[in-house]
Parts: structure tokens; sequence; C-alpha cells
């Protein structure tokens, strides 16, 4: 691949945003080639709450990447999480006009815009229809209906809806920070991409992606997404716990729960004390480690319980469902020492930290392949994916054009459809960008 072919992750946490630049080298894996971070402040539970300081935090995090990179930055892929994210099923079905010919890719694109056209809730919109199973006359439990013969497909979907709203402001903030948003991803998918093997997606599995706002979760079966949640807990209220629990400032909790922090309080003996200075020429604090070990694991645990309800209601406990790959724990907060052993403890299941990683080029800083950036990665893989496909695509065009002179008219009738690969959330894109520039 050209060395011009790169894109841009923006992922907008709660904590942090990360702006990350990268391309693919000869070996299909990502070269990060720019990286910038700031602090998110105006974000709330991954929803933005302060256009103003979002988009400071943007520019700053795209200006660091840029200077790493040298390179300047002009279309982002955007992460969406926040507790507004819901997601539900839905089946539907077409009747094609001709059942003599196979069932095409336009056949799909018919169904899945059906399914865009859903009345939702007043301020909701849909982000992500994606394809469980399909049906073609009675035939059931089809994974690829394509060259299939058939009058009636039907399918049935994963539907993920989230508010009009918090995707505008989304949108707002980066077209304010001077940037083009080419796709918008939930956030769930893009650490997916990053952390899971195909045979764990195939197996079942459940991602659980803690940030500093949400905890995010995503359950794959048979290769498939089966099921997404935003829950409205992170990192942050362990910190906040921390801070109300041992009566000191956050900066000294978030350093505690980095530094000595562990969900499993069994580990830490009565005598080991830390001391923290105190206020303006106040006394120093002494807290022991038992104590803050025991004020982390109540709220960890509370998060897993939170997720592990959403697993059970999935249908893990069914034979059918059964996740047999058990939990990937990624984002920041799976770096919480012995995490992964208080999630066994109470699921079951077998756990492990999901590292991005495995999809960077082997030279890439040590960094990167921390939990933390398991969504960044993930974005910048969409927006080289969708690079790809789009490039792709074109070249498809243009021989099945040259190809087309030549043949019988049949052939001159399937030229344009290539250009349909793109999904239809590319007309919700174009929407959102068209009421961003009415609303300038």
């Amino acid at each position: 691949m050209e060395d011009n072919k790169i894109a841009v992750g923006l992922d907008i946490g709660t904590t942090k945003i990360i702006a990350m630049i990268g391309r693919k080298n000869e070996y299909d894996k990502i070269e990060v080639v720019g990286i910038g971070k700031a602090k998110s402040l105006g974000v709330k539970r991954g929803v933005v709450s302060n256009i103003t300081q979002t988009i400071q935090s943007i520019q700053q995090a795209v200006e660091e990447a840029e200077s790493v990179s040298g390179m300047k930055i002009e279309d982002v892929i955007v992460g969406i999480a926040g507790q507004h994210i819901r997601s539900l099923h839905h089946s539907d079905y077409i009747t094609r006009n001709n059942a003599d010919e196979v069932i095409d890719e336009a056949d799909i694109e018919n169904l899945v815009n059906q399914v865009h056209k859903l009345v939702m809730l007043p301020g909701e919109e849909i982000i992500h229809v994606l394809p469980q199973e399909f049906k073609v006359d009675s035939q059931a439990d089809i994974k690829e209906p394509i060259g299939m013969y058939g009058g009636r497909l039907e399918a049935n979907f994963h539907v993920v809806v989230g508010q009009v709203s918090s995707i505008r402001n989304i949108g707002r903030c980066v077209k304010s920070a001077g940037l083009d948003l080419s796709d918008i991803t939930l956030e769930p998918l893009a650490s997916a991409a990053a952390v899971l093997s195909v045979e764990e997606k195939e197996a079942g599995v459940a991602l659980i992606d803690i940030g500093g706002g949400t905890t995010d979760l995503a359950i794959f079966k048979d290769g498939i997404i089966r099921h997404t949640a935003v829950i409205p807990f992170g990192g942050n209220v362990i910190t906040d716990d921390i801070k109300e629990g041992c009566s000191i400032i956050e900066k000294q909790a978030e350093l505690l729960k980095i530094k000595f922090g562990s969900a499993w309080p069994g580990e830490n003996k009565e005598t080991e004390i830390v001391s923290i200075p105190g206020l303006r020429g106040r006394e120093p604090k002494e807290i022991t480690l038992k104590n803050l070990s025991k004020i982390i694991h109540a709220r960890v645990q509370e998060i897993i319980e939170h997720v592990y309800l959403e697993i059970k209601n999935y249908g893990h406990e069914t034979a059918k469902g059964k996740l047999i790959a058990g939990i990937v724990l990624t984002g920041g907060g799976a770096q919480l020492k012995h995490l992964r052993q208080l999630v066994e403890y109470i699921t079951g299941m077998d756990a492990r930290v999901g590292f991005p990683n495995e999809h960077l080029a082997g030279d890439s800083d040590e960094a990167l392949s921390s939990p933390a950036y398991a969504t960044a990665v993930g974005l910048l893989m969409e927006g080289l994916n969708k690079e790809f496909k789009e490039e792709g695509v074109l070249e498809e065009v243009i021989e099945d054009a040259g190809n087309a002179q030549e043949e019988t008219p049949k052939a001159q009738e399937e030229v344009p459809r290539p250009v349909k690969k793109r999904p239809f959330f590319e007309k919700f894109i174009e929407s959102l960008k068209d009421f961003l520039d009415n609303a300038e």
C-alpha cells in the first residue's frame, strides 16, 4: 500500500482523548506514526457535557499527534459510547421481485435500509444495523445468503440505537476542532476489533471495556456480534469512592488507585500503610492498603455484577448461547491489579486481559499495547479498512465498466452496483454534516 493511505482514530473518552494516526505496512499490520493525548474535561460518562472544553481537548490531542508524525490530520473516525446507547433485536423481510435471480448485495442492502426505517423513540437514531442470521424462503440459519435462490429474504438484526443530540454534539465538537467526520463507530465494536481473535468470536466471548466513565460490553458468538450494552460506571466511580472513603483529593485518589490499588482485599496485610501529604500545612493522612482495596473491591464487584447480568440476559446460561471463550477485559480499568481473578470468581467464566498489540507492527512503541489504547487502535483499524474498501470498490467499478462494454447487456446493468457497498450509515453521516453546516 502507498504511504498516503493513512487514517486517524479519535477516541473521545471520559478521562482522556486520544488521536492516533496510522497506516498499514507491507505485512498488513498497523504502523502508528503519531499519537496525541489530552485530558478530557468536557465529557461525563461518555457523553459530551461541555462543548468548548471538549473542542480544546480534541485540538490539543490532534496537534500533538500532528507534531509527532509531521502530518496534517483532516478527517477522523470517532467512537461513540455513553449511557444513552441501547440495543434491540428485530426481524424483517423483503419479498424479491424475481425469485429466478440469485440474491445479491443489493437485496441485503434493501433489507438493511428497511430496518433503518424503524420508528424509534423521540430523539433516538439508529447507529448500526448488524445482520445476525438470514432465512431464505423457509430455510433458516443461513450465514451468507448471497448467491442463493429465493423469493423471500428474512433476517434477524441486532440494532444499536443512540440519542441524536449526543451524536450531534460529538459531530459538532469534531467539526469545530477543524476536522471532518468520516465515520462514527460504536466503541465496544472498535475495541473488539482490536483485541479479540477470530477463534474467540466463533466460540463465544464477552468483551468488557472498562473506561473512565463507562463500561462497554460486546458479546460475540459464532463470529457474529450478538449483544452490546453501555453501563454508566467506570474507573472514575472507583476514584470517587476512594476520594470520599479516605477524605483525600481526586488527584491523590487516582494515584493511590493506580499505584497501590487491588480488587482483592485478601492480598494486603493490616500493617501495609500509605502516608498521603496533607493539604496546605495539615497533617499527613495514613491509609491502610487493606481499606483501600476493600473500597475498590466493593465498587468493582458492583460493575462486574452489572455486566454479568447483561451476559446472563443475553443467554450465556443456555446451551446455545454459552460463551466458551469466556471474558476479555480491556480499557484502562483492566490494568487494575487482581481484577482478572475477581472477574473469574464472580462469573465463573475464564478471563484474560486483552492487549491491542496483535494488529500492531512489530516495532511499535511498548506503550501502545496498553489496554487503555484498545478503542483508539480499533478505530484506526476501522478507518484503514474503510480506506482500503473504498479503494477496492473504485477499482472494481472501473474494471466492471471496462468489461461491460464487451459483455452482454446484463453485465451493463450490474456496473454501478459495487458503489453501493457503503452502508446506510453513510447517509446518516451526510445528514449530520449538513445539519452541522446549517447550524453555523
